[in-house]
């Protein structure tokens, strides 16, 4: 069996060790504690790279998959997030600004 981390625990680890690695990372939407979902704005040096989501998948682990739009179309992107936010009101948003940012999050959080 996996240990699941609560959704607070799992974004204050990336916030954490992004820091302690010379990167930035904010929470843009603070969502649920426990269970909220959680999608990183993965940006390297200011540029927008993807966004990813913690999704489990059917062996019982997580894994960060890509969502929204893949171009960084800033308006597609900001449509894109307002819509899940409507959808989902525990969702949270964390930006995360980092080289090799989503090996990074998978590196943290134990998902590939």
């Amino acid at each position: 069996m996996t240990v699941r981390l609560t959704s607070q625990m799992l974004v204050s680890a990336l916030i954490r060790r992004a820091h302690v690695h010379g990167g930035n990372a904010a929470v843009l939407r603070r969502g649920d504690d426990g269970a909220g979902a959680v999608l990183l704005l993965c940006m390297e040096r200011g540029r927008f790279v993807a966004l990813l989501e913690r999704s489990l998948i059917d062996d019982g682990d997580y894994r960060w998959a890509r969502c929204g739009p893949e171009a960084d179309d800033e308006a597609a992107r900001d449509a894109y997030l307002e819509r899940r936010r409507s959808r989902d009101p525990d969702l949270w948003l964390v930006e995360l600004d980092i080289a090799g940012v989503e090996r990074f999050a998978a590196e943290t959080t134990g998902t590939g």
